[in-house]
């Protein structure tokens, strides 16, 4: 299995080159082409409950699709919803955590799931879950606008937004929290902040989804009374 990743970083599309009775999984709607070869099959990738904890609680789609080659030379294309980035994250036994919406795909050798995140999490916009990943394996992972990796030494620091965040390695721990005082936090644009410490990568994106929204709503047409 072979990935290249083309039209990086706004507008990344990501081509899977699979030998014959290779699969990869990947969000419902994130195919954009693949040769007659490839067969798709849909399913909730662990039964219906850890589908629904994976929709529910992680933001990720409740349905997944398992792309297998059935014959030579196939490929399939993916890309995300939103314009930007996509990496290849290599997983070699270890476990990553991503942010909804950043997951795109990956083999079959590698677990999603989610993972309770606690009260550190509670007045985070991104919600009380992340996905949890883990096996062996290239994980696709996705971002709103280009993205970019820290890797923290151990006991270092970085403070990031949390619309900004993608993605950390087991071994990162975090806390969110306001900015400043909530004076700052509610009035100041910032919202609330992710602290990580080493040691570990952590990946971030230039773009937030929620900021868009926020500059979009007021735009869009009102109803007529």
């Amino acid at each position: 299995m072979k990935t290249e990743i083309s039209y990086s970083p706004a507008f990344a599309m990501a081509t899977v080159h699979m030998d014959q009775g290779e699969s990869i999984k990947a969000e419902a709607g994130a195919m954009m082409a693949m040769t007659p070869s490839v067969g798709i099959e849909t399913s909730t990738k662990g039964g219906v409950l850890k589908g629904l904890k994976r929709s529910v609680l992680g933001g990720e789609s409740f349905f997944m699709n398992t792309f297998t080659a059935n014959g030579p030379d196939a490929h399939v294309v993916v890309a995300p919803t939103l314009p930007g980035d996509i990496i290849i994250w290599p997983l070699t036994g270890n476990t990553v955590y991503l942010q909804s919406g950043s997951y795109l795909a990956s083999p079959e050798t590698v677990d999603i799931d989610s993972k309770w995140g606690g009260a550190k999490t509670f007045f985070s916009r991104e919600g009380l879950f992340m996905l949890k990943c883990n096996g062996t394996g290239d994980l696709l992972v996705s971002s709103y606008g280009a993205i970019q990796a820290v890797d923290l030494a151990a006991g270092q620091s970085y403070v990031v937004d949390t619309g900004h965040m993608v993605g950390w390695e087991d071994g990162v721990s975090y806390e969110v929290h306001k900015v400043g005082n909530w004076k700052s936090t509610l009035l100041g644009g910032e919202g609330l902040v992710v602290q990580l410490t080493g040691p570990g990568r952590v990946y971030f994106q230039t773009r937030s989804p929620d900021s868009f929204l926020d500059w979009l709503i007021p735009k869009l047409p009102k109803p007529s009374s």
